[in-house]
């Protein structure tokens, strides 16, 4: 494969390539790239909003390069900092081991497990003496970390901001050194700390490495970043079923931001879908072809068809979403509390009792159960809000301009 055909599958999806130029010229010396995506294990389960990244991490496999996947278990003990209002809180050893255990059991139903390095920085890290420590935090500045936008707000608020947290993104940026990383992969809300690596590879001496930001996936609801303490994401290991069911779930319009960033099928093909569906064919169409795609890559094909067999049969006598009658409703922001929407549609008597429910689970969003009270709709979108069994709307938000 030429150098030009690698680089449109890399830069497929992503956000922001620093630099472009550096990705050429490594692509082009003909040697394994060692490409580095980092993970704090946090949480014991994996969603598909982990595997954007991930997905990009396997298509750097499939060229021919050597994927390094980095369990943070040294860094998770410090807490990444990042978009945080408040110090987070340190999770314990125990609690790192355990979760960093099933990341390893979760990522090979998507990377190839000869083509990965698996590595833990703990490995670096506990050898380091605290002379060492000291003399990596020389090698950044004070106003170089208040230029983050977290640690700025908070500064400015007056928001205490602990040492330990500066530590974070050096640690992380001293992986990178540690690892010879050719390239590093993370959200776009990793920037800052992924281009403290670039410059500390230089301060020890050290190509720079190419820095690959990916878009944060939204959640099932649209708005929020995917995440399971809010209840709308899709689980890697949730069962098949129950996997291809959220799917269904998503608008059309999230539909396609989703195939682009977790299917593998050529972009031309998604567009020619897009194109149809304009034209007048039916979304649900494509979003099932979507939804079998993603069941089969974790479950089989035999899973991805009995799934589809069963949402069909359990759903066939049932009220579809596009048998509702599409209310509109006119609101003063372009996004409006979940709440305060539930009420106006009367499926509520106040909105008290509407964060109530959602507080008890029992209200769901495209098929999806909600947790969080703070949840906001956008304007323009389409909405299936239920609240219990059996109060129902669809319901799209228009700006009220009057």
């Amino acid at each position: 494969m030429s150098v030009d055909e690698a680089l449109a599958i890399v830069r497929r999806g992503v956000a922001e390539i620093i630099r472009d130029d550096d990705l050429t010229r490594k692509l082009s010396e003909g040697r394994p790239l060692r490409i580095k995506a980092g993970f704090d294990p946090t949480a014991p389960d994996l969603h598909l909003g982990h595997t954007v990244l991930l997905n990009k991490l396997k298509q750097f496999q499939d060229l021919g390069h050597e994927a390094l996947f980095l369990i943070g278990d040294f860094t998770g003990m410090i807490g990444d900092p990042t978009g945080k209002s408040i110090t987070r809180k340190p999770l314990s050893r125990d609690e790192v081991i355990e979760n960093a255990r099933s990341y390893e059991e979760q990522i090979y139903k998507i990377l190839h497990p000869e083509k990965t390095l698996v590595m833990f920085n703990s490995s670096w890290m506990n050898a380091m003496s605290s002379a060492d420590l000291i003399q990596l935090a020389a090698k950044h500045t004070v106003a170089r970390m208040l230029e983050r936008d977290d640690f700025s707000n908070r500064y400015k608020s007056g928001q205490p901001i602990a040492i330990h947290e500066f530590l974070y993104p050096l640690i992380q940026g001293y992986d990178s050194v540690a690892m010879k990383a050719d390239v590093e992969l993370g959200g776009t809300d990793q920037k800052f700390n992924l281009l403290v690596g670039r410059q500390l590879q230089s301060a020890y001496g050290q190509p720079p490495q190419v820095v690959i930001t990916m878009p944060i996936l939204e959640g099932l609801d649209g708005v929020q970043k995917m995440s399971k303490s809010l209840g709308n994401y899709v689980g890697i290991t949730e069962p098949p079923g129950e996997m291809f069911g959220k799917l269904m779930s998503i608008s059309d319009d999230l539909m396609w931001r989703y195939m682009e960033l977790l299917s593998f099928r050529p972009i031309s093909e998604i567009e020619q879908w897009r194109r149809a569906c304009i034209e007048g064919a039916n979304p649900r169409e494509y979003k099932v072809r979507f939804g079998q795609e993603i069941v089969a890559r974790f479950h089989g094909q035999a899973a991805a068809a009995r799934a589809l067999e069963d949402f069909e049969a359990r759903f066939r006598q049932k009220l579809m979403p596009e048998d509702l009658q599409l209310k509109i409703l006119k609101v003063p922001k372009d996004s409006y509390p979940v709440a305060n929407t539930i009420n106006d549609l009367g499926l509520t008597a106040s909105t008290s009792e509407a964060n109530r429910m959602i507080q008890q689970g029992g209200v769901k969003i495209n098929g999806v159960k909600i947790a969080d009270q703070k949840l906001a709709l956008r304007v323009g979108e389409t909405y299936i809000l239920q609240v219990g069994k059996r109060r129902i709307a669809k319901v799209e938000l228009m700006l009220d301009i009057s």
